[in-house]
C-alpha cells in the first residue's frame, strides 16, 4: 500500500509500541502532506508521542472509527517523528483540508473537556510519517 492509498483513508490504526514490548493501536486521522509523508494531529502529552519518542517503528493499516482494522487489508511499516511548534501548521492545514467541518467538532468537544475537567491545554502537536 502506497502513502497516497493509506492517506487517503478516513481511519488509520496507528500500533505504536511501549517499553516493555506490548504494542498499543490507536485510529486516527491521517492526512497527506506536501512533501509525499502523511500526518496527524495530538496533543504532545498523548501516550502515543511518548511512545513514538521512544519507538519511531510504527504500523499503519486502514481501519473504522473504533480501531478495528478493515477486512481484507494489512499492516505496512512507517517511521514516526513527533513536531511541535511552527512545524504543525502545515499539518494541522492538511487535516483540515482533508475533514473539514469535523476537526471544528473535535475542537470544540476537546475544549467542552478541559473546562469541564479544569484541565490545562497541553500544547499541539502532530507526528508526521514516512512509509517504509
Amino acid at each position: 500500500m502506497s502513502a497516497a492509498t493509506i492517506a487517503d483513508e478516513k481511519y488509520v490504526l496507528l500500533t505504536t509500541k511501549k517499553k516493555s514490548g506490548q504494542t498499543v493501536g490507536t485510529a486516527v486521522w491521517i492526512a497527506p502532506l506536501p512533501d509525499g509523508a502523511m500526518g496527524f494531529t495530538t496533543e504532545l502529552t498523548s501516550g502515543k508521542v511518548k511512545r513514538i519518542r521512544n519507538f519511531a517503528d510504527v504500523t499503519l493499516q486502514p481501519c473504522n472509527s473504533r480501531g478495528v482494522p478493515k477486512p481484507g487489508t494489512s499492516a505496512v511499516t512507517a517511521t514516526a517523528s513527533v513536531l511541535s511548534g511552527g512545524d504543525v501548521a502545515p499539518v494541522e492545514a492538511a487535516i483540515k483540508a482533508k475533514y473539514g467541518f469535523m476537526v471544528a467538532l473535535i475542537d470544540m468537544t476537546y475544549t467542552v473537556r478541559r473546562v469541564v475537567t479544569r484541565k490545562q491545554p497541553s500544547p499541539p502537536g502532530a507526528v508526521r510519517l514516512v512509509l517504509g
